[in-house]
């Protein structure tokens, strides 16, 4: 009976005094998926919306690419090793909360929307391609899952980074703004100063070094 109490995480002394303890991580991990949760929750009641008013589909689009992201994010498996850094932490916050507080657009779009469409689609086929061929090694926080080289990443290293900043480009020229744009810039920094936090953790393993020296850029090739 103790070892089965012991096992998830049930502590003696604290049931003495009438006391659970509080296992910090799990309760951070919990409420980091809950409020990933939300956040994309109300951003996509938002542009359900407004392709219900308008027809508009680029970001219908740039929805289904991010509401991957809630249901990789409540099945991801746990981490070898995982980088639970300040820097991390909010490199992760801030990449995070760019795209659930992006608006709809009312001004005249930069580019026809047969163009904003096909853009954001192809970024959204990346980054689908990507996260099947991660499955359950998805994850938020700078952390070892598991190397995966094959498919899209035989490519570059951070493939699904390279498709959000395809669906993201597609939106700004189909919702063009300010605070759409002061969203983006700050999530799409901190989604490349992210890529090479990530690679500091993976790099630990010697199978992520070899990767490296066989696929050499992180998310545009030929750039970055």
């Amino acid at each position: 009976m103790k070892s089965l109490a012991t096992a998830i995480g049930f502590d003696y002394a604290h049931a003495e005094r009438g006391v659970a303890p509080v296992d910090v991580e799990r309760l951070a991990d919990i409420v980091a998926r809950a409020v990933v949760v939300v956040l994309f929750s109300l951003m996509a009641m938002r542009f359900g919306a407004d392709f219900l008013s308008t027809g508009r589909i680029t970001g219908l689009l740039l929805l289904v690419s991010e509401v991957l992201v809630v249901a990789l994010t409540v099945l991801r498996r746990s981490a070898a090793a995982i980088d639970r850094s300040m820097r991390a932490r909010l490199l992760t916050t801030l990449s995070m909360l760019g795209p659930p507080l992006l608006q709809p657009g009312h001004l005249a779009a930069l580019a026809p929307e047969a163009a904003t469409v096909a853009i954001s689609a192809a970024g959204l086929a990346i980054v689908i391609a990507g996260k099947l061929t991660l499955g359950r090694s998805f994850g938020l926080m700078p952390a070892n899952r598991g190397v995966v080289s094959s498919g899209v990443y035989r490519i570059v290293r951070h493939p699904i980074y390279m498709g959000y900043l395809l669906t993201h480009s597609a939106f700004l020229a189909a919702n063009p703004g300010a605070w759409n744009i002061a969203a983006l810039f700050a999530a799409d920094a901190a989604l490349l100063a992210r890529a090479v936090c990530e690679e500091q953790t993976l790099a630990k393993d010697v199978r992520y070094r070899e990767y490296q020296q066989q696929v050499r850029w992180r998310v545009c090739p030929g750039v970055f």
